[in-house]
């Protein structure tokens, strides 16, 4: 990855994710933007700490979790990651307050990226019809029936929308995302928050 220090100065991304994450599609891309500048903040649907997992069945610990998504809004960040895990996004489609959060982010048009299963919540946020997406296999027939246009290529970006379909994707993954995020107009006054 080409070195893109620097490029993510004072951005906020918010990085949605439940039970179930995938630890790996969760820790990598988090790692690539702070590494470009940018200050994380997990949002979740409790409180506490969200389980990880490895490739689905094996726990892999916890991450912390900084705000709730019914408490937050598009307006306090720059960008929203959106790992997989197969229970990561079904918790989240279950949740009004996080499929809200995420229509409202692909509608205000800055970046959204998914990896994995993670597009599924653009599926149950109506976000993915005229789209051209990836993701994991067995998500493909979701997105198709939603109304998106589907493709097997490793990193896939439309419009705000950057999208990958496994953790073997991750370094084109993170390379794409640090430089589409690096795009986004900076929201005032959101750099110097905590």
């Amino acid at each position: 990855m080409p070195d893109m220090a620097g490029v993510l100065d004072g951005r906020r991304i918010a990085i949605l994710a439940a039970d179930g994450v995938e630890r790996v599609e969760l820790e990598r891309p988090r790692q690539a933007l702070e590494e470009a500048g940018a200050r994380t903040v997990v949002v979740s649907i409790s409180d506490g700490e969200i389980q990880a997992r490895d490739h689905d069945l094996e726990d892999a610990g916890t991450f912390a979790v900084d705000q709730l998504v019914g408490e937050v809004s598009v307006d306090d960040y720059e960008a929203l990651l959106l790992p997989g895990g197969t229970v990561n996004p079904d918790k989240l489609r279950m949740e009004p307050a996080a499929v809200r959060f995420v229509r409202d982010f692909v509608r205000s048009g800055k970046p959204v990226a998914s990896i994995c299963h993670g597009p599924w919540n653009f599926v149950e946020a109506d976000v993915a019809r005229g789209r051209r997406l990836t993701s994991w296999p067995s998500v493909r027939t979701d997105l198709r029936n939603a109304g998106a246009e589907v493709v097997d290529e490793q990193v896939v970006t439309d419009g705000n929308i950057t999208t990958s379909r496994s953790p073997d994707d991750l370094p084109a993954f993170c390379e794409r995302i640090v430089q589409e995020f690096a795009g986004a107009p900076q929201s005032a006054g959101a750099g110097g928050r905590t």
